[in-house]
């Protein structure tokens, strides 16, 4: 759609309605937005169909996309409409869809989704990427306009703390959508030495979550288990020494005798005092540096409660804002942030033609969609 003709819907100072789809991996999502406010964010997992293989199957996530994505946009229509009755087809302003990174062709069914609806109601498309929902998932307010915050009123310099299955950075922002990534891992994110560690001590699928609901059980000081890139001034993160410590502690007492339950939420405590310690240490050092007025946290381990209390802490006693999402359901994999994204780029008449977009599985923060 050419961008002088895109916005005749609405001015300005109207509302604008944004559906928002995020097929990046194995949950089906798709939200409805107005401005800011979450209306409707519906997502369908999908951890039944891979829990049997112990992670995620590319094949499996790309034909479950397939068949539920229309039931979810459906959905996301019915209760977003339950809300604000003048939502409906007709009166969304634009389609945003996340094109990376992420599984390629879980990406593509979200892609081909968006495109037919932008064609079929003659429509803006709007590329998202899908890193930046969950570093902006922080200032969407919920259906009641609360809970949110102006991303005009954001202070800077801010420091967004981005903690996923397949990301660990922190970011530097200087100005509103200006982003340097100042610290990232050189190996494991830490959501996925979460799902490693929870996979040598058999606690299934999802892992992190297993993991996590197992250490509130543990003590962990129990074992000594070493915190990452202790005194090691490089800015940066590496997940890979502890995964290993970890992996040569369980097979020496595994050869022992099988680990006892009780043991098992030790271990599982001990490494998520030391993984969260490390990725504290480094804000510490960014946050000396760069000397920023809020911290952003987003991404799905900020699911932890542990994690989140952590960097609260932390925050409090440097009397930096913390913002995070108003709810658990934007932490992980969600169309809310997508379309959240999607809102801010309208308002900069950033669209996409619809013979131009593409999935970029491995998309990073500063590049330009």
């Amino acid at each position: 759609m050419n961008k002088n003709n895109a916005d005749k819907r609405r001015n300005k100072t109207e509302n604008c309605y944004i559906l928002g789809i995020d097929t990046s991996c194995d949950d089906t999502s798709v939200a409805i937005t107005r401005n800011n406010q979450v209306l409707a964010n519906v997502v369908s997992s999908q951890d039944d169909l891979h829990m049997s293989f112990g992670g995620v199957v590319p094949d499996i996530a790309r034909n479950a996309h397939r068949e539920r994505l229309p039931k979810v946009i459906e959905e996301a229509f019915s209760r977003a409409a339950k809300i604000d009755k003048s939502v409906k087809p007709e009166a969304i302003n634009a389609v945003a869809v996340t094109v990376g990174p992420g599984l390629a062709i879980a990406l593509g069914v979200g892609i081909e989704g968006a495109i037919n609806f932008a064609d079929k109601y003659s429509i803006p498309l709007i590329s998202v990427n899908h890193m930046e929902g969950h570093l902006l998932s922080a200032l969407a307010a919920n259906n009641k306009g609360a809970k949110g915050m102006d991303y005009r009123n954001l202070k800077y310099p801010a420091l967004g703390v981005l903690i996923s299955g397949g990301h660990t950075e922190l970011v530097l922002i200087n100005n509103w959508r200006n982003y340097q990534i100042v610290a990232e891992t050189m190996d494991d994110a830490m959501g996925e030495a979460y799902d490693k560690v929870a996979r040598m001590l058999g606690l299934g699928f999802p892992g992190a979550k297993a993991l996590t609901e197992m250490a509130k059980q543990g003590d962990p000081t129990k074992f000594s288990i070493p915190v990452p890139l202790k005194g090691d001034k490089r800015e940066a993160f590496s997940y890979s020494g502890l995964k290993t410590a970890l992996y040569y502690l369980v097979k020496k007492m595994k050869e022992a005798k099988p680990l006892t339950r009780q043991q098992i939420a030790d271990i599982a405590a001990g490494f998520q005092v030391s993984a969260v310690t490390h990725l504290l240490d480094r804000i510490t050092m960014l946050t000396a540096k760069y000397k920023p007025n809020t911290i952003l946290l987003g991404g799905g381990v900020v699911s932890n409660a542990y994690v989140r209390k952590r960097v609260r802490d932390f925050c409090k006693q440097k009397k930096l804002e913390l913002k995070y999402a108003y709810t658990k359901k934007m932490f992980v994999d969600n169309a809310a942030m997508i379309a959240l994204v999607g809102y801010y780029k309208y308002l900069e008449a950033d669209f996409t033609e619809t013979d131009k977009i593409d999935r970029s599985p491995r998309l990073t923060l500063t590049q330009f969609i």
